[in-house]
């Protein structure tokens, strides 16, 4: 007999009434709802996850919200439409839930992912008897679906001993949260923490730490000419940007710290002219925020010495989001999360890892913060991108009992 039904498909699953038999203690009301819930759990994601939503898909984030937000509603959630702040972003949505105790909550959630429209039509949400598949099913949507089933689990179990649960599902995270800066940083300073629903590391940990994130463009001025009949009177802008770009190999493209890759390269739209612009992004990450300076000022030193005479190099920056460093504070709710889990008789660890996330905001505020409480996951950003179905409920009782605690007693905000 499976002792830990959790770890079943989906329809498996839905003949699970019980908590599972095990050597630990774990909270029997919760875990039993936690199970309980699991099939419309997964039946929701797989609705979210086959609908296109890419950032900057308006229609699709809308359809989006249009399937969640009833669910919310259903619970007694007040609802505000938030107007994206940037033109062309879908509206976000921010929830809310009133309660009798002291904590002030916030979820973050997105739904925004990475994947042009069509994408659902080629590769629509999957499981096998492991993991689940589909276009932003860890990333982030399959958080997304936990918070809101939270909170569907807190209003049957008649828990309201927090002061306030606030959800901001938004729709631009994987562009920096252009569309709700001004609002994410009116929300951390209410709440006393913030909760993100960022996928949980693998193989199985909250995120504790979180690189920053900006784009370096560099962006080249040359001169056009015929390629064939007077190559001489061009200044090829192509040719200096990959002299430019040269400055990347100072720098490491993988691991814990400082990285810088190129991601974008546009030159020439003709094959018989000597192209007189040429543009490539540079994305860069940090533990540090002055580590970008670092990087900044070796391509700005760089466009001062082009080796292509009469052409121009223009720096520009767009930041992201700023690191999430280690600290006291979310090492706490590490603890606490890792006591929790423990319940169920598992090991949950702690990570960090180069995605930027809104979390890093939070904790620049004062607000304590953590991040990966969402569905464990993989292969973000890409065709292989997927989800562990048996991280789906023991993180659903993770989140569900640290809501309820938090509640009831919030920790204490940091002074700034």
């Amino acid at each position: 007999m499976n002792s830990r039904p959790w770890m079943m498909s989906l329809g498996a699953a839905a003949a699970i009434v019980a908590p599972p038999a095990i050597a630990a203690t774990p909270d029997a009301r919760i875990l039993t709802a936690a199970t309980q819930a699991r099939p419309a759990q997964l039946a929701l994601l797989e609705q979210v996850v086959n609908i296109d939503s890419g950032t900057g898909d308006a229609a699709g984030a809308a359809r989006v919200m249009a399937r969640l937000v009833p669910e919310l509603k259903a619970i007694g959630a007040t609802i505000e439409t938030s107007p994206a702040e940037a033109p062309g972003l879908g509206d976000n949505v921010v929830a809310r839930l009133t309660g009798t105790g002291k904590g002030r909550i916030l979820i973050i959630g997105h739904i925004d992912t990475v994947f042009p429209a069509g994408t659902v039509a080629q590769r629509a949400f999957r499981m096998d008897e492991k993991r689940a598949y589909g276009p932003g099913v860890s990333d982030e949507k399959g958080g997304v679906v936990q918070a809101v089933t939270a909170l569907k689990l807190l209003h049957a179990l008649n828990e309201t001993n927090y002061a306030s649960i606030t959800f901001l599902i938004e729709t631009s995270e994987e562009t920096g949260s252009p569309g709700t800066r001004k609002l994410i940083d009116k929300l951390v300073r209410e709440a006393d923490v913030e909760l993100n629903v960022e996928p949980g590391d693998a193989p199985d940990a909250v995120t504790v730490w979180r690189k920053g994130s900006a784009t370096i463009k560099l962006t080249v001025h040359g001169r056009a000419a015929h390629a064939g009949v007077a190559p001489q009177n061009g200044r090829n802008a192509a040719a200096e940007l990959i002299h430019q770009i040269g400055t990347l190999d100072r720098f490491p493209k993988s691991g814990d710290g400082l990285t810088a890759n190129l991601t974008t390269l546009r030159a020439g739209d003709r094959v018989n002219v000597i192209p007189d612009l040429a543009t490539a992004d540079i994305n860069v990450r940090v533990r540090t925020a002055d580590q970008f300076d670092g990087i900044l000022g070796a391509f700005q030193a760089s466009a001062r010495r082009t080796s292509i005479p009469d052409t121009r190099v223009d720096v520009t920056t767009t930041p992201s989001f700023p690191p999430l460093p280690n600290n006291p504070a979310t090492d706490r709710l590490a603890a606490q999360a890792k006591t929790i889990y423990a319940d169920l008789g598992l090991t949950l660890g702690t990570a960090g890892n180069g995605g930027a996330s809104e979390s890093a905001l939070a904790a620049a505020a004062g607000t304590p913060a953590i991040d990966g409480l969402g569905p464990v996951g993989g292969g973000f950003h890409s065709v292989d991108e997927f989800l562990e179905l048996s991280s789906v409920t023991p993180r659903l009782y993770l989140f569900t009992k640290l809501l309820i605690q938090l509640g009831a007693t919030p920790p204490g905000k940091a002074d700034h």
